[in-house]
């Protein structure tokens, strides 16, 4: 389970600078269309191979609907469109609010997961941090601006996609699942793309089909495969704390890519939104490891 969380963080942490590579060549709703309809090949193969099924009970049904609108959709294309207009370091630093949505998602639709004082905590330092963030580019207008809000936007609707997929998602593996998603996802990617890119600007070069390939594969079908084998698996909080890891990485890429300078001001909005993002679940990290710590020291003396 450590493996996989290491290797989502790794992964996730670079997919901001290979969607921002991708832009160069897609635009933005053209390049996710194109991203999901590999993954989604891939899944329907890999479903195929291990003989999985595919429910189609209503609340599966449910599920794949609110999947394909508040993950694979809506939200990948303002994370895609926000991108074009601010550094893909900053779009990372961005997203690490979603922690945050999730917890108050939680309170509110999980009876099992209550708010508690240290995420009232780490909810304020993380909207201090973003407040700070957005400071010196809060001006109606600016294109960088719009670009910023677009990405939290998208995770107040991811949110939404990973409360139910905790609720109703139980009976579904996770290869089912994600192609459930993307099913409804794709055709409203490819609508967008055809009512709002410009198909002049799509160009099948090295950087365009490396970065939906990569996006494809690595960033979708191995990631989000895992991440939902996970989500079943292990406390919330483990997931959550992913969002530690991939703005750090996504920064160092991004200045060694592009050569993306930042304000100093975006650094500590940063660091405040990350220690946000400890502190809010410290509580629940703190008895996890006590469980787990528990459990090891049972097994040590059964044997």
């Amino acid at each position: 389970m450590t493996i996989g969380f290491i290797m989502i963080s790794m992964i996730w942490g670079s997919t901001w600078l290979a969607i921002k590579i991708g832009l160069e060549s897609m635009p933005p709703f053209y390049g996710l269309a194109f991203r999901f309809s590999l993954a989604m090949v891939i899944l329907f193969v890999m479903m195929k191979l291990r003989g999985q099924s595919f429910p189609t009970d209503s609340t599966s049904l449910k599920l794949y609907v609110t999947l394909g609108v508040c993950s694979f959709s809506l939200p990948f294309g303002l994370v895609y469109w926000g991108e074009q207009y601010i550094p893909s370091g900053l779009a990372a630093v961005l997203f690490a609010v979603y922690p945050f949505v999730v917890a108050i998602y939680s309170h509110l639709f999980l009876p099992n997961e209550p708010m508690n004082v240290p995420k009232i905590i780490g909810i304020a330092l993380g909207f201090i941090g973003i407040v700070i963030i957005f400071w010196n580019d809060i001006h109606f207008g600016e294109a960088a601006t719009t670009g910023m809000l677009a990405i939290v936007f998208s995770t107040m609707l991811q949110g939404v996609a990973i409360i139910t997929a905790k609720k109703l998602g139980k009976h579904i593996s996770p290869i089912s699942m994600n192609f459930g998603g993307m099913l409804i996802g794709v055709p409203i990617m490819y609508l967008l793309a055809f009512i709002l890119d410009d198909t002049s600007t799509v160009k099948f070069d090295a950087k365009g089909i490396g970065s939906f390939v990569y996006l494809g594969t690595f960033g979708t079908v191995i990631t989000f495969v895992v991440y939902y084998w996970l989500l079943k698996r292990v406390e919330a909080v483990y997931m959550s704390l992913i969002a530690l890891v991939t703005p750090v990485l996504a920064l160092i890429l991004g200045t060694w890519y592009y050569g993306e300078s930042f304000a100093a001001s975006v650094f500590t909005g940063a660091g405040l939104v990350l220690s946000g993002i400890l502190v809010a679940n410290s509580k629940d990290l703190m008895e996890t490891i006590r469980h787990h710590s528990q459990r090891i020291f049972s097994q040590e003396e059964t044997e």
